[in-house]
C-alpha cells in the first residue's frame, strides 16, 4: 500500500526570528513547529516573513524567502540591482547586505565549515577569520563592484537576454548586470533579439580587448547574425555533441596573469574577476615559496596557470608536471607553456592519471579541483609523495574542509588559509590553504 503523498508547503508563510547564516547563500529559521527553513534575502537577527518556495510537510528542510522584512539588521541595505528579490534573479545572494557585512557572512560560513567538516578552529588553520576583498572592490554600501568578465545569460522565449531565478529553469529578463565587467556589458548583449538561442555567454578578457560570445541554439534553431557594440569573436556550442566550434574570429581569448599572456580557447576556464588569477597566484607562491630545481605538481591545471608560474620559479633544474582532464585546455595548456622544455601536462583525470606516472616523490603540489573537490583518494595519494609544501585553491569550502581532514589523515598540517571575496554580491568565496608535514610544525 503507497504512503499519501506529503502536502507540499510552497506559499505557505511564517513569521520567523533568522539565526545564523549557511553555506548557500541564505539563513536558517525555524517555524513555529520547528521545521527548519532555509531563508534567502534575510540577515541573521532579523525577523521576517517568510514565504515557502520548495518544501513539504515532514521535510527535513524547507527553502524560502524573505518576502516582508519585519524587524531590519543593522547590514541590511536597499538591492542595488532593480532585479534582484525574492523570486527575481538568482545570479546574486547578498544584494541587500552592506558589502563589509557580506565578507563577514562569508568569514562565518568557511569557519562553521571548517568547523564542522575538518574540526579546525581559524587559528588551527592559521586564519584570523578576515575575507579579503580584490583590489578596487571596497565600494560604499548601495555601490557594486562590476567584477564579472564572463557572463552567461539565458534567454526568453521571445528572444530576451536575462539571467536564471534562483533554483529555476525560468529566466528573469534583465537591461543590464550590475555585476558584469565593463567589457561585457559594452557589448549590448541585453539590447539583441537571440530568439533560437538557448543562451548567450559573453567574455569580455583581462588584459586583452578579446570579446566573444558563445551561443548555444535550441534545437534546430539557426544562428542569428550577431552585430553588437563592440567587434567579438563568435563560437557556437553543438547541441549534440556539446563541443565549441568557431563561427567567425579567433577560436580563444588572451588572458593576463602573473607577468604572461595565456590563450584560453572555446569558451574554457579562466577566473571570472578580472584580479583573480594574479591574486591567486601570488598567495600560492608566497605559500609555496618555490626553490629552484624542485619539481612540482599542477592538478586540474586548466590552461597552465598555475604550472607556468611554477615553471617560472622552479628554473631550468626543475620540472613541473600539470593534468588536466579537458582536451582543449590541455591543448591550450601546452601551447601557453611551450617556452618552458621542462613542463609536461598530461590530459585525462587526476585520480586516474597521477598513479600511473610513476611519480613517487614530489617537492610542491598545486591543486585546484572543481567545486566537489579533490577526494578521499587523490588526497591519500598526494599525502604519500612527502611534498615539502602543498597549496590547495577552492572554490568551496565545503569541499575543502572535507579534504583538508583527508590531509590530516595523511600526515599533513595546515599552515595557513587565505580567504579572498573574488565573487562580490554572491555567496561564493575562493580560498588558499597552503599545507605542510604535520611533523614540521611540531
Amino acid at each position: 500500500m503507497q504512503a499519501e503523498p506529503r502536502k507540499s508547503l510552497v506559499g505557505e508563510e511564517y513569521e520567523v526570528e533568522v539565526g545564523p547564516v549557511a553555506h548557500g547563500g541564505h539563513c536558517i529559521a525555524r517555524t513555529s513547529a520547528g521545521q527548519v527553513l532555509f531563508v534567502r534575502h534575510a540577515l541573521p537577527g532579523e525577523r521576517v516573513v517568510a514565504r515557502v518556495t520548495e518544501g513539504e510537510e515532514g521535510a527535513r528542510f524547507l527553502r524560502a524567502d524573505a518576502v516582508e522584512v519585519l524587524e531590519a539588521s543593522k547590514d541590511r541595505i536597499d538591492a542595488p540591482c532593480p532585479f534582484a528579490g525574492p523570486g527575481r534573479c538568482g545570479g546574486c545572494d547578498w544584494q541587500h547586505a552592506k558589502p563589509g557585512a557580506q565578507r563577514r557572512l562569508k568569514g562565518e560560513v568557511v569557519a562553521e565549515q571548517l568547523k564542522r567538516l575538518a574540526g579546525l578552529t581559524p587559528e588551527e588553520a592559521g586564519w584570523d577569520g578576515t575575507v579579503m576583498p580584490a583590489e578596487g572592490d571596497k565600494v560604499p554600501a548601495g555601490q557594486v563592484p562590476a567584477w564579472r568578465t564572463r557572463v552567461q545569460y539565458a534567454v526568453t522565449a521571445d528572444g530576451r537576454a536575462g539571467l536564471r531565478r534562483h533554483r529555476s529553469h525560468e529566466v528573469e529578463p534583465i537591461d543590464h548586470c550590475m555585476i558584469a565587467a565593463e567589457g561585457v556589458s559594452e557589448l549590448g548583449i541585453e539590447k539583441r533579439d537571440w530568439t533560437g538561442m538557448d543562451s548567450v555567454e559573453a567574455i569580455a578578457a583581462t588584459g586583452s580587448q578579446d570579446r566573444q560570445v558563445v551561443l548555444t541554439p535550441k534545437p534546430g534553431a539557426r544562428l542569428p547574425l550577431v552585430e553588437l557594440d563592440r567587434p567579438v569573436s563568435v563560437l557556437r556550442v553543438d547541441e549534440r555533441s556539446g563541443q565549441v566550434h568557431r563561427v567567425h574570429g579567433r577560436p580563444f581569448v588572451r588572458e593576463r596573469a602573473d607577468g604572461r599572456t595565456h590563450r584560453v580557447g572555446g569558451g574554457g576556464f579562466w577566473q571570472v574577476h578580472p584580479k583573480a588569477a594574479d591574486t591567486l597566484v601570488t598567495a600560492v607562491m608566497q605559500g609555496l615559496l618555490p626553490r629552484k630545481g624542485d619539481m612540482a605538481l599542477d592538478l586540474y591545471c586548466g590552461v597552465g596557470l598555475f604550472a607556468g608560474a611554477l615553471a617560472d620559479r622552479v628554473g631550468e633544474q626543475g620540472a613541473v608536471l600539470g593534468i588536466e582532464s579537458g582536451k582543449r585546455a590541455v591543448e591550450d595548456a601546452r601551447h601557453n607553456l611551450a617556452d618552458f622544455p621542462r613542463v609536461r601536462i598530461e590530459q585525462g583525470k587526476v585520480e586516474s592519471v597521477l598513479p600511473r606516472t610513476g611519480i613517487t616523490e614530489v617537492d610542491l603540489v598545486v591543486l585546484d579541483p572543481p567545486r566537489a573537490g579533490a577526494g578521499r583518494k587523490t588526497v591519500e595519494h598526494l599525502s604519500s609523495l612527502g611534498a615539502r609544501r602543498i597549496a590547495y585553491v577552492a572554490c568551496d569550502p565545503a569541499a575543502l574542509a572535507r579534504d583538508l581532514g583527508y590531509f590530516r589523515d595523511g600526515g599533513y598540517r595546515v599552515r595557513t588559509l587565505r580567504v579572498f571575496d573574488l565573487f562580490p554580491m554572491t555567496h561564493h568565496v575562493e580560498c588558499v590553504a597552503i599545507l605542510e608535514p604535520a611533523a614540521k610544525g611540531l
